[in-house]
């Protein structure tokens, strides 16, 4: 699915688009589980294990701006990071020995989907080593309009930005005054639905609202190399196992020299990302309504 010269373009900008790597039927599929998921929502008011809604949502027109860990909630999730043209790509980038750390299905709405503000995903998941990256799955044709993820090329071998507020509580997100430079030199992971961007797990990146009049889905999964060990612990070994997509199971973290800011205290909002960036004064994008 990649060449070499992708490889190397992702060592060097730490990120990569590759076109359409999920089939047809599969992407019919999980469109359908997506609609059909969504509409459970009216049957909730409020955050929970499954939803994180739109501050919009009601029961009469259910607004989701997150589905969490769906790998967790509908076996075609699970199914889609297992498969080989995934794990052929993952192998090229961090394997041979590849663990899921998490996944999410991010739903930006035509017209109202949440921004996402500029952060590093290391910032929230330190590990032993950073051979970690996030996979974006486009579910629809996406461009500049409804609201892209953009990423700085070769941030990822760079500093890792003060994500906590003036208190001193993590906040999820990056001061904008302190990267104007690097968000000017963003770049967005765009193609036809189906396609796969693949950024570094210190690579800086964040999203605007989608202002168009289409969705923009994205499904996100967290991997890590099958050595690379949280740092804030494992709570339970047997389901850290079932994670693992390639190779056996790891008890010696490999580690390396990476420079780390936990995230502690912990935020003064829990749950995702939304509500940690949401305690936030700072903000660079323009909120959803």
């Amino acid at each position: 699915m990649i060449s070499e010269r992708d490889v190397e373009t992702y060592r060097q900008d730490g990120v990569i688009v590759v076109p359409e790597v999920l089939d047809t039927a599969t992407l019919a599929r999980v469109r359908q589980v997506v609609a059909e998921t969504v509409a459970g929502a009216a049957e909730v008011t409020e955050h929970n294990a499954v939803y994180d809604l739109e501050p919009t949502h009601t029961r009469e027109n259910p607004r989701v701006r997150r589905i969490k860990t769906p790998h967790k909630v509908h076996p075609i999730f699970d199914e889609i990071v297992r498969s080989k043209p995934v794990i052929d790509i993952l192998t090229k980038l961090i394997g041979p020995g590849l663990r899921l750390h998490g996944s999410k299905l991010n739903m930006k709405s035509a017209q109202y989907g949440s921004p996402v503000e500029w952060h590093q995903d290391w910032a929230f998941y330190p590990h032993t080593n950073d051979d970690v990256l996030a996979i974006g799955v486009l579910l629809d044709d996406c461009d500049l309009s409804n609201g892209p993820m953009l990423v700085t090329p070769g941030t990822h071998t760079r500093e890792i930005w003060n994500h906590h507020d003036e208190e001193g509580y993590f906040a999820g997100l990056i001061d904008p005054e302190l990267i104007k430079d690097e968000i000017g030199r963003a770049v967005p992971c765009m193609g036809k639905a189906g396609s796969m961007s693949f950024h570094h797990v210190r690579a800086l990146h964040g999203s605007a609202t989608n202002t168009s009049d289409r969705p923009r889905n994205l499904l996100l999964y967290e991997v890590a190399a099958s050595d690379a060990w949280p740092l804030m612990g494992v709570k339970d070994f047997d389901e850290f196992n079932s994670r693992i997509l390639a190779g056996d199971v790891v008890i010696a973290p490999r580690m390396t020299e990476v420079p780390v800011r936990m995230p502690l205290p912990p935020a003064k909002r829990q749950g995702s990302i939304y509500e940690t960036q949401s305690a936030s004064k700072k903000s660079y994008f323009t909120r959803a309504a």
